[in-house]
């Protein structure tokens, strides 16, 4: 979406085009861009409009309500905080003492609108003219234009002087769209972004999941995030934001939860247990699964020290992990975990994998499986073996096996 859209969306004309795009549900959209065109609205803004109808329905899971008065770009939405993600971090640095904060790489707004709402005065800046001009417009269709300010400028240009805080947000993806894994491809540069927190002390970062522990700050709190099982951020607090080594927090619909630690403890090994937790995301990327296998239980342990799989013989209610009863260890020779399976009436197989090299997809395909009931499946190590587990998910109808 180029520059010229987002104003023209701002007019009254363009208003009027996307309250008549937001008539038309999905569906056809070359149909709905006729009508658009007939009822007498320029090619160009009836385009920008549905676009925007399409983009507005899709943000509704990060950001409720608010959306449907937003502002996007695809690129945008999909990078976008979640705002039960954004709020929580805000409140953080409210708790702190923060009341000013500057937003580097502010995106279309989530992170500023949730300072913003949060109490803080807030400086937003993102390099790409059309992102800041959409942020902007998200402050003021929110009414926070008032504690906001929202410039299209280069972060390593920006003065830090007028605030106590910083968020940072680099960017992860190419101008073309794809994913920069490697943190010394982000914008503005790695060595920037790492070297905030010597300028601002209370500094906040925001950063790929993927990112490598020893790349964080000395002395920063790492933090990874799942919202419903989706891992979808990594967050250094430094300075004295930081509260603990590693945290791993999880959203489960109205609910949070957290799991701190070292990120350097390491669980015993033994025998597999009668059941098999699989630890969220969030807390294998923030390496507290020894932290979570000691909450569990005490006799919890990994069955091979390199993989996420903690058993126990007790079954224990936990909002860390999903739980699994381990019904049978099945051959790993696809022949003869071909017959085990047939012999078991398995059609339906979920299959969760640690540590084995196996396709997914082509083990199915190899498998035939024609049979009635459903089966889980785990491809991971046991004590430096590949393994295959007969699995039952708790709660769960009985599968085969059971």
């Amino acid at each position: 979406m180029e520059l010229d859209d987002i104003l023209a969306l701002g007019t009254p004309s363009g208003r009027q085009a996307l309250e008549a795009a937001a008539e038309f549900p999905d569906g056809d959209p070359l149909a709905a861009a006729s009508a658009l065109r007939a009822s007498g609205i320029p090619p160009a803004l009836a385009a920008a409009a549905l676009t925007q109808t399409a983009l507005r329905r899709r943000a509704t899971a990060k950001f409720g309500a608010d959306a449907t008065v937003m502002l996007f770009t695809r690129a945008g939405l999909e990078q976008a905080t979640r705002a039960v993600v954004a709020n929580r971090r805000a409140r953080r640095l409210v708790a702190a003492g923060v009341r000013s904060v500057a937003d580097l790489g502010c995106g279309v707004g989530a992170d500023t609108i949730a300072f913003a709402r949060a109490g803080l005065r807030v400086h937003a800046v993102d390099a790409s003219p059309v992102t800041a001009r959409i942020a902007e417009a998200n402050v003021h269709a929110l009414d926070l234009s008032g504690v906001v300010r929202v410039e299209a400028r280069d972060a390593t240009e920006v003065s830090l002087d007028e605030v106590d805080a910083v968020f940072c947000d680099p960017a992860r993806r190419t101008s073309g769209g794809r994913r920069v894994f490697d943190p010394r491809a982000y914008s503005p540069p790695w060595e920037f972004v790492t070297g905030l927190a010597t300028r601002v002390p209370h500094t906040v970062l925001k950063l790929a999941p993927g990112i490598d522990h020893d790349l964080l700050p000395d002395g920063a709190e790492g933090e990874w995030v799942s919202v419903d099982g989706d891992v979808v951020e990594a967050t250094v607090w430094c300075g004295p934001l930081a509260e603990v080594p590693r945290r791993a927090t999880l959203f489960r619909g109205t609910s949070v939860h957290g799991l701190t630690g070292s990120g350097l403890a390491t669980a015993p090994v033994g025998p597999i247990g009668s059941y098999l937790y699989d630890p969220d995301g969030a807390v294998v990327r923030a390496h507290l699964v020894a932290e979570f296998a000691a909450g569990l239980d005490p006799a919890a342990r990994l069955a091979d020290a390199t993989i996420a799989y903690v058993f126990a013989d007790t079954l224990a209610d936990t909002p860390f992990a999903r739980r699994y009863e381990v019904l049978d260890r099945l051959p790993i020779a696809l022949k003869k975990l071909r017959a085990a399976l047939r012999s078991l009436d398995v059609g339906a197989l979920t299959v969760l994998k640690r540590g084995s090299a196996l396709d997914v997809e082509e083990l199915r395909r190899s498998l035939r499986l024609s049979g009635t009931r459903p089966a889980v499946l785990a491809l991971t190590r046991v004590a430096g073996e590949p393994a295959a587990l007969l699995l039952r998910a708790v709660d769960a109808p009985a599968a085969a096996g059971g």
